[in-house]
């Protein structure tokens, strides 16, 4: 059992922390909102701080799953300075690539070990403990670190050096827009097909067309329900650093590009909250019928 502290208790962080609770590692928990922190700890056993230093001082491993390339680089410089040598900074946000390696150069520089690590499998998926890791570091660190993680993440896979997590986790948001888009305007042409939507679905689901986004979110599209988690604002700041890379590397990205927008066009309907399955807003607009 580690001596585990994690940062960030929104709704992917909460739950992951509480699965490292209810696996029997001795959890501290910081947010930057009180009241959240002493929310988890009605649910969890586990220990909270009104100050990170004081909540990462003597740490094994900590963790930290909050919101862009800032709040990693300012979580990450408080945490060092109460961390000891040769403890684990594993950071579950989704940034830039760039940022992972600067840390683990930072973090080398202090006798720390460091992975990137973003997740997969949305709010979901942090609920029930399986999400998917995919992380960039050395493979000694990862080893040590696979066991802990492996209380929320059903999947991990080191994909290479520091960075290589964030660039996976950017394919995997490029794979994930143009399959919203994709089935969102499916689902619009079989509207207008007036074609039983249930049985199409049921028709070409077990089929090539089949996805996760196909099984889990035709019906609650159709229905313009958009509460599932992942919000508009957060896919906007992924694609960001996704097409900042490509500008970087030279890919090719024009779908991207198209979904982005498409993304801005739901946060000036006012969907900036709504979850990343919102693209099928767009096209029932009532000016479009």
């Amino acid at each position: 059992m580690a001596k585990a502290t994690f940062i960030g208790l929104g709704v992917m962080g909460g739950p992951m922390a509480g699965h490292l609770a209810r696996a029997g590692h001795d959890v501290a928990v910081y947010n930057r909102s009180e009241q959240k922190a002493r929310d988890w700890a009605q649910k969890h056993t586990g220990r909270t701080y009104s100050s990170l230093a004081n909540a990462c001082d003597g740490a094994d491993i900590v963790f930290s799953c909050v919101g862009d390339d800032r709040d990693v680089r300012e979580v990450f410089d408080a945490a060092c300075k109460a961390m000891r040598k040769g403890a684990i900074f594993v950071d579950h946000t989704t940034a830039s690539a760039a940022l992972a390696r600067e840390l683990a150069a930072a973090a080398e520089t202090r006798g720390l070990g460091f992975l990137d690590a973003p997740v997969s499998g949305g709010q979901a998926g942090a609920e029930a403990g399986k999400l998917t890791v995919m992380a960039g570091g050395e493979p000694s660190v990862f080893a040590e670190a696979a066991p802990i993680m492996a209380a929320y993440a059903a999947n991990m896979t080191l994909i290479g050096p520091a960075g290589s997590g964030q660039l996976a986790k950017m394919v995997n948001q490029i794979c994930i827009a143009g399959v919203l888009q994709g089935l969102a305007e499916a689902l619009h042409f079989a509207k207008r097909s007036d074609l039983e939507v249930e049985k199409v679905i049921a028709a070409i689901s077990k089929g090539a067309a089949q996805s996760w986004q196909m099984e889990n979110r035709w019906k609650t599209m159709v229905e313009c329900r958009f509460d599932f988690g992942f919000a508009v604002d957060w896919m906007r700041k992924d694609l960001g650093l996704v097409l900042e890379e490509a500008a970087y590397n030279g890919a090719k990205l024009e779908l991207t590009k198209m979904v982005d927008a498409y993304y801005a066009d739901v946060q000036a309907m006012g969907g900036r909250r709504w979850d990343t399955s919102s693209l099928i807003a767009r096209l029932e607009r009532p000016r479009d019928r």
